[in-house]
């Protein structure tokens, strides 16, 4: 039987039971809210994009959802600070689609990455990170450049291992750690050089969720065919999709390319 929102919004009102929680459903929209009684702090989920990792997933896309609720919900609760846990703040890639505000409208902190990603920061909290807004800097008094530093040099200290593979005589890296920033690593200027250097054809790089990051060393033109399969692939699968578009890596600077079948790339201008 069919999947619907209705039956979407029971299902979770089962799961995400707390007497001091209230959910709320946007049939106009198809949205689902739980939020704080007392407060009206809450997060709003698209049901379709859940039904779809439902059907593909079953009960373990839910399991997955609703530990995220449960600890993002819980994190509302306590008073996060940064003076102090600086060693604990990261960046995080993102679309250039994603919100630039709180739930709570309250301006986040980031910086514009590329043409389809922008670069926010987030305070790791072990189990989950909450990204930085601007009142948590204001509060404290710090500014977003010594913030910007910070959180480049942290996502320098992260492991860099990657598995490789050959297809069709191109290789391909991947990072995947699932420790919440293997897309941030794109930001890792050192990383970025190091695998240009090792390339023998032209180095390409995709960041098509938050929990991977590729690299492809492409020698013939049937490598970009199976770059742009590839990335759309984990575009559509991941639990945070970034962009289906891969990118070239040439002179310190990322350039999105435009894959057509069989042929080599149409660059984009660079940004």
């Amino acid at each position: 039987m069919k999947m619907t929102s209705i039956k979407m919004k029971k299902m979770l009102d089962e799961r995400l039971q707390h007497p001091d929680w209230r959910t709320s459903f946007n049939r106009d929209k198809d949205v689902y809210r739980i939020e704080w009684e007392d407060t009206k702090d809450g997060i709003e989920i698209s049901l379709p994009g859940i039904i779809a990792k439902y059907e593909q997933r079953d009960k373990e896309a839910l399991d997955d959802l609703e530990e995220h609720i449960r600890e993002a919900l819980k994190i509302m609760r306590e008073t996060q600070t940064l003076v102090g846990k600086e060693k604990d703040i990261y960046p995080v890639i993102r679309a250039s689609s994603f919100p630039t505000e709180s739930n709570e409208g309250v301006p986040l902190v980031f910086d514009e990455h590329t043409a389809e990603t922008r670069m926010y920061y987030a305070l790791d909290l072990g189990k989950s990170y909450r990204l930085i807004d601007e009142n948590m800097l204001q509060e404290e008094g710090l500014e977003q450049e010594r913030l910007r530093e910070i959180a480049r040099f942290n996502v320098r200290s992260l492991s860099v291992e990657t598995k490789q593979d050959e297809v069709a005589g191109n290789m391909f890296y991947f990072l995947s750690t699932n420790d919440g920033y293997d897309a941030s690593r794109i930001l890792n200027e050192v990383l970025l050089e190091e695998m240009k250097a090792q390339s023998v054809g032209e180095l390409a790089v995709a960041v098509p969720h938050g929990d991977v990051l590729i690299f492809a060393d492409i020698r013939n033109a049937q490598g970009y065919d199976v770059l742009a399969q590839m990335t759309m692939k984990f575009f559509a699968e991941g639990r945070v999709p970034i962009t289906s578009l891969p990118f070239l890596y040439e002179d310190k600077k990322l350039e999105p390319i435009f894959i057509l079948a069989k042929n080599k790339p149409n660059n984009n201008e660079n940004v």
